[in-house]
């Protein structure tokens, strides 16, 4: 309803303005270079104008219903506008005749040529300005829609990946609960399953498309490291450090997880005590994150699974900031693998 109300103002808006302009250059062109009386020249111009007004309406009329025509459509343009040109062409003249006492005078040749090439070029370009701001305000409209629609596409996929929890991790979660249950050590299975569903119900319950700041980000990251700690024991050592400086920096949610997801899932090797860290930095480039781990790293094959994680984080790293965002990878000399993200700096007051 808005951008009907939009195009209508826009249109009465052109009409006063068109409309004003012809009125304006009529008497200036015209009627005060001619020896017409006051009394004659003024109400004509106003007959001229509301006339031309009213046709131009009756156009409009029909322009909106212009594609019934279909291939007909330029041919009863053309035929409209010749018509509409020579009723106003006749309705001047004899509004004129009637102002002057009624003698019914006919026209000349001359007259009959000189007014109605007026009256067709105020009207075609009357229709050039018309269908000029029509294609405008559609063209407008229809950015404006594949907008919405590349937006809406987008945070459906930025969803998608944000629920894209791995369910292995739940139920290798809740077999370890299971496991701490038989063992009898039913306080760390309460802890446990506490932590797994503060994670769950903060990955279920919270906007995806919401940032939120770095120390928020490291905790939630913690809380999933907890539990996996309790299925792995003394197999998992697990280091977060965060600089001061970046901890109000605002992030993607759970953009990490997967990355260390990944690593446990794919990176580990047999009766191998993993040694992840993560670290979060600032600098004047944006906000540097690392992921290290001390595993078997990426193969080297070309068609080697790198798993869902490091496939998630670069889908939504370029759907959030497009190119303004980096995730490099290798391996360390010392074994192991790397992973380095760099993100725009942005503060909670600058997303508002």
């Amino acid at each position: 309803m808005s951008k009907l109300v939009e195009r209508l103002r826009l249109f009465w808006f052109c009409q006063f303005c068109g409309w004003s302009i012809y009125a304006l250059l009529t008497e200036l062109l015209i009627k005060l270079p001619s020896d017409e009386p006051w009394q004659i020249h003024v109400p004509h111009l106003l007959l001229d104008v509301s006339s031309g007004f009213l046709i131009t309406m009756g156009l409009h009329t029909f322009y909106k219903r212009a594609k019934r025509f279909d291939k007909y459509t330029v041919a009863a343009h053309v035929i409209l506008i010749i018509v509409a040109a020579l009723v106003w062409t006749q309705f001047q003249w004899y509004a004129l005749q009637a102002l002057y006492g009624g003698t019914w005078d006919p026209m000349s040749w001359f007259d009959f040529g000189t007014w109605t090439s007026a009256s067709l070029t105020m009207l075609s370009a009357w229709t050039a300005v018309y269908y000029s701001i029509k294609n405008y305000l559609d063209n407008v409209e229809q950015r404006e829609r594949a907008e919405r629609a590349t937006h809406l596409a987008k945070e459906a996929q930025l969803k998608m990946l944000r629920y894209q929890l791995n369910p292995h991790f739940m139920f290798n979660s809740i077999n370890a609960i299971c496991t701490l249950i038989l063992k009898h050590e039913n306080d760390r299975a309460v802890d446990m399953l506490e932590q797994l569903c503060d994670f769950l119900r903060y990955s279920l319950y919270t906007d995806p498309l919401k940032k939120i700041p770095v120390s928020e980000e490291a905790a939630l990251l913690k809380t999933y490291l907890e539990i996996e700690k309790n299925r792995f024991q003394t197999a998992l050592d697990v280091s977060i450090t965060t600089d001061p400086d970046c901890e109000a920096a605002l992030i993607p949610p759970l953009l990490i997880q997967p990355l260390v997801e990944n690593v446990l899932k794919h990176g580990m090797l047999a009766n191998q005590t993993m040694s992840i860290a993560v670290d979060f930095s600032a600098s004047q480039e944006g906000i540097h994150i690392q992921v290290t781990d001390n595993g078997k790293g990426f193969e080297e094959q070309y068609h080697c699974q790198r798993g869902i994680g490091l496939d998630n984080c670069q889908q939504r790293l370029r759907l959030t900031y497009e190119d303004d965002a980096q995730l490099s990878m290798g391996n360390r000399p010392e074994g192991g693998a790397w992973v380095n993200i760099l993100i725009p700096r942005e503060l909670q007051s600058s997303a508002l």
